[in-house]
This record gives structure tokens, sequence and C-alpha cells, in this order.
């Protein structure tokens, strides 16, 4: 059996506050937007720029390059009540300096759930309440204030 990762495909209720989240505040890219009108949904599917950087696409292929992690975004047009959140887990991704990208979803008005106390790790949650884990790269980081202090909020 042949197994290849496509994406993971998450749920979303606004697709402008998903995009803050997910493009400015954790930097991922996006490739491709469909309006299915008959459908009624939008899928936004976005990647990191490390990983768009890596991939090294087979010109033969046409649509979204196969190999390449990805997150879809699915928005349902008609409205639906989106629960269970932290029952899918959480995306992780790996960033070059843990408090520099806790302080640009501060920055956002995002709530930091698990502040990276100890330059490792750090908790984020999405406009749909997923659960986003950002790892430092390398080794950790020296702890640092206001981080090193900071207590939790909510759950992560």
């Amino acid at each position: 059996m042949s197994v290849e990762y496509l994406h993971t495909m998450i749920r979303i209720s606004d697709v402008d506050a998903a995009l803050k989240f997910f493009c400015d505040g954790l930097g991922l890219k996006e490739l491709r937007r469909v309006d299915n009108e008959a459908g009624r949904f939008t899928l936004v599917f976005l990647a990191s720029p490390e990983d768009i950087a890596r991939h090294k696409p087979d010109p033969n292929e046409t649509g979204l390059p196969p190999g390449l992690p990805m997150i879809e975004l699915t928005h349902n047009w008609d409205p639906e009540e989106l629960e269970g959140g932290r029952n899918f887990g959480h995306l992780a991704y790996k960033v070059d300096d843990i408090y520099a990208a806790t302080e640009r979803f501060q920055e956002i008005g995002v709530t930091i759930n698990r502040p990276p106390r100890d330059g490792r790790m750090c908790f984020v949650r999405s406009p749909d309440g997923i659960s986003v884990e950002l790892l430092q790269k390398g080794d950790a980081l020296p702890p640092k204030e206001p981080w090193a202090s900071a207590e939790n909020i909510g759950t992560w």
C-alpha cells in the first residue's frame, strides 16, 4: 500500500478571520482558493513559505503540488455551529523564533493559551478553536520575560 500526505482540512466560520490568523499570524501563504457556488462552500489551501521553497514540483503535475504539506480551510456558506476544535487535536509548526512568533500573534489580538515559558513551545487557537502548537526550531531559546512567568489562559 502506498500512502502520500495531501493536506489537513479544518472547517472555519469566517474566511477573513482565519486568513488573518494563519497568514498574518503564522505566516502561511495562500496557494489556491475555490468558491463552489453549487456546493455553497469555499476552500482555501495554505502552505508555509519554507515548505513551498523546499518543494520540487513535477512539471507534468497540474493543480496543487502533491507532497507539499498544506492546510485546507473549508468555509461552508450556510451558517453552522462549529464545535470540538480541541477534539481535532492540533496543528504544529516549527518557527525560527518562538518569542517573535508569539508576539506576532499577540499583536493581532490572539490569546496566548500556553506561553513559551520554556523557550520551546507555545499554543494558540484559531478563531474557530483549532489548537495550534508553535515549536522553536533547533534548541530551546533561553527563557525570557514576559513569557517565562506568564500563566496559561484557557485550554490549549
